[in-house]
């Protein structure tokens, strides 16, 4: 019974729609636009510094490395099949501890990303998933957040066009109910219970200690059921300007969203103590929409709208300024077609 309620909830609530919904009705606006630039690849000119200006095709590891050193978590790069004592030699040297998180090199909307509190479970994990696998220290900073920046490329400074603030999602125990029970009592959590099933397999029968807070994700994304909450009246001159900052320092980068952690919001508006997890590119989404208690279905539309103007103005610059190619339609279907085989064969090793 309560599977069914969770389930009419993602129906009549437009947060939990497919991503169909908030683009199929925009296809026209993206037509006239790529009519008007004479291209309907436009958009892969906007970020020349990211392959396929960041179309899900691209290496994460290797977009990681376009931030400075002091904004960017440590990382290894993991190759399918590694020796094992290799991989832990290279966490010795990188000075990357337990916990961690390892997540595909190519991948989006959370795809396999875990984190991983052993060398067992990190073992079972690259064995279970021979792919490129980013290894990342595991950020223990208090608040994350995703910054959606673009700036035009014959412009110096640049503008946020949304924030996002994102809410874990947690229990409290009463010391009678079993953390499932307190999941299924628990409308949000409920609607993400199987998920939360796999992730807390060995303590799921367990009665948590009254008062005790569970943190039932550590992985920011909303597909892992983290509640995105529309920040957009923090957007300020001074957060800006340090936004700017930022993007000079990584060249060929003009469009996308930015999701990082911090500790104190004031320290992020001034630059400091704050690590960016990654950088996304062309298929970023301007996540304060998702936030459905302060913002309708129609205006998360006409957002996404507004971001592809912004698309495509910084890319019809790139174009007939720094001759910026426009990837051939043949290329980039290509690619969507290998990423589709990709996340085919994921889910494959996932069952």
């Amino acid at each position: 019974m309560k599977t069914q309620s969770a389930t009419l909830e993602k129906v009549f609530n437009w947060e939990h729609w497919p991503s169909s919904m908030f683009y199929v009705p925009n296809l026209p606006y993206a037509f006239y636009l790529a009519l008007k630039a004479r291209s309907l690849t436009f958009f892969t000119a906007a970020n020349p510094a990211i392959k396929s200006s960041g179309n899900g095709t691209e290496s994460k590891y290797k977009t990681i490395q376009l931030v400075p050193e002091k904004y960017r978590p440590k990382s290894v790069l993991v190759k399918p099949n590694s020796n094992f004592d290799n991989v832990v030699k290279e966490l010795l040297q990188n000075k990357i501890t337990y916990p961690l998180i390892a997540k595909p090199d190519i991948g989006f909307r959370g795809l396999l990303v875990k984190k991983i509190y052993s060398e067992v479970e990190l073992k079972k994990y690259l064995e279970k998933y021979p792919l490129d696998i980013i290894i990342q220290e595991f950020l223990d900073y208090e608040n994350e957040c995703g910054i959606f920046y673009h700036r035009l490329p014959n412009s110096k400074t640049g503008k946020i066009t949304s924030l996002t603030l994102k809410q874990f999602i947690t229990v409290t125990g009463n010391g009678i109910n079993t953390l499932e029970e307190l999941i299924l009592t628990d409308e949000r959590a409920k609607l993400y219970i199987d998920l939360f099933k796999d992730i807390h397999q060995e303590t799921l029968y367990k009665v948590p200690s009254k008062d005790k807070i569970v943190k039932l994700t550590a992985i920011g994304n909303h597909s892992k059921g983290t509640q995105f909450i529309n920040g957009n009246h923090l957007i300020s001159e001074k957060l800006e300007a340090t936004f700017d900052e930022l993007n000079k320092n990584i060249e060929g980068w003009y469009y996308g969203r930015i999701d990082l952690k911090y500790n104190t919001f004031e320290n992020l508006e001034n630059g400091s103590d704050f690590k960016v997890i990654e950088i996304n590119g062309i298929i970023a989404e301007p996540t304060h929409i998702y936030d459905s208690e302060n913002y309708s279905y129609f205006k998360a539309l006409k957002s996404i709208r507004n971001h592809w103007k912004n698309l495509f103005e910084i890319s019809s610059i790139n174009h007939s300024e720094k001759k910026t190619p426009y990837i051939s339609p043949f290329v980039f279907l290509k690619e969507m077609f290998q990423l589709k085989g990709y996340v085919s064969n994921i889910k494959k090793l996932n069952t």
